[in-house]
């Protein structure tokens, strides 16, 4: 997995859409840039390739995203692990649906989905189904 930092589109840049391309940036080790270019897909070109971040955001390609390796780290053993059923959740609230969109997907009420939220957050522990959603990705629990 890859993370992804957008530029700020310049008034003389054209669209992906105009292009059909999406141009990036590979930011990291030469090992690193060559194992993102293997898994970029052809609607992906690459633009230019940067040991840091900031020697990118220096660069002056017209590009549309700064593409770097996803570094994880070590993941804190949760006390209680989340069931299969809560990661499912979890994965849906990560798409930004409601409780109740949730619910219809997952033929639950939505108390039901209200109940694994609370469940979730406790475990984590989160103050949120935003902060869940955030620390879930960290933790690698789930992907985005």
């Amino acid at each position: 997995m890859a993370s992804v930092l957008l530029n700020k589109p310049s008034a003389e840049s054209r669209t992906v859409q105009d292009r059909g391309v999406l141009r990036v940036v590979l930011v990291g080790t030469a090992q690193e840039r060559e194992r993102l270019r293997a898994k970029l897909p052809a609607s992906v070109s690459v633009a230019a390739e940067s040991a840091t971040v900031s020697e990118a955001r220096a660069l002056e390609f017209d590009a549309d995203a700064l593409l770097t390796p996803h570094t994880r780290q070590p993941a804190e053993r949760l006390d209680e692990p989340l069931t299969p059923r809560e990661i499912e959740v979890l994965n849906l609230l990560a798409e930004g649906l409601a409780n109740k969109a949730i619910a219809a997907r997952l033929g639950i009420s939505d108390q039901t989905v209200k109940f694994h939220v609370s469940s979730i957050c406790g475990k984590l522990p989160a103050r949120n189904r935003t902060d869940a959603v955030r620390r879930a990705i960290r933790r690698g629990i789930i992907a985005v």
